[in-house]
């Protein structure tokens, strides 16, 4: 996975702020029963901060995690006991390798978004089937490609405003140019925050991939896992002409 998808110390730093809000509510619940109907190990790629990982854990999970970010691994792992240290490790989805198999594997929140070629997503692919016991289950979700957004773009959308303590303003705006031939959005986000008295601001651009129904079914099927099922919501009802989700379901 290339280093643009390492996300920044200071986007790590607001994570929570802003996903907590914008994002729990949507896959939350789907998770946390997917990892509670797993009686063995489960792992987490693209663990975070631990918006998932640290509920199922606290739960009493058998839940493991990695994450290409040295940022966002540094966040989680001070939230976590030094007992469950040994739990999360900096890993490359492409590239992971652990001592031990799971029953369940997940890559929440478009994690799987971050593989911008057909190389990095077999090689992703490969290392989680190597990782799964048998009949173990690989779940991800990607967006449906709303092409009147693709087409048109975002300019600079504010997606948040609050605090990220109190009386401390974070505000974030969203840009995103879209390359339909090589199928990358090419994203901007800019942080504005309150810090000492003054406003500061930064800014992160990564790419990401975008997916069509018959090409995940096609990547699947080419790879060693097999292809159970594509929802089309984390209620998983069948894809229709209103989906917003793909939620992937393969098994080993």
């Amino acid at each position: 996975m290339a280093d643009s998808n390492k996300y920044p110390a200071f986007f790590a730093r607001f994570y929570d702020t802003i996903y907590d809000q914008v994002r729990d509510a949507k896959d939350h619940q789907y998770f946390m029963n997917r990892i509670f109907d797993t009686t063995g190990p489960i792992l987490e790629i693209g663990v975070g901060t631990g918006r998932l990982f640290l509920d199922a854990l606290n739960k009493g999970a058998d839940i493991y995690g990695i994450d290409i970010s040295p940022a966002m691994f540094e966040i989680l792992k001070n939230k976590l006991p030094e007992k469950d240290h040994h739990r999360i490790e900096v890993q490359d989805i492409c590239t992971f390798n652990l001592d031990q198999k799971f029953d369940l594997i997940i890559a929440p929140f478009r994690v799987f978004m971050h593989l911008l070629t057909v190389e990095d997503q077999f090689k992703a692919l490969d290392r989680v089937f190597a990782h799964l016991n048998p009949d173990g289950s690989f779940i991800f979700d990607l967006f449906v490609p709303n092409l009147k957004m693709l087409h048109e773009g975002l300019d600079h959308v504010k997606d948040f405003e609050g605090e990220y303590s109190p009386g401390k303003k974070l505000t974030r705006y969203s840009s995103m140019q879209a390359d339909p031939i090589n199928q990358i959005s090419h994203v901007t986000f800019k942080f504005v925050w309150d810090e000492d008295g003054l406003e500061k601001t930064e800014e992160w651009k990564t790419d990401l991939r975008f997916f069509f129904r018959y090409e995940i079914e096609h990547l699947i099927k080419q790879s060693k896992l097999k292809l159970v099922n594509i929802f089309g919501d984390f209620q998983e009802h069948e894809l229709n002409k209103q989906s917003k989700e793909f939620i992937v379901v393969c098994k080993k």
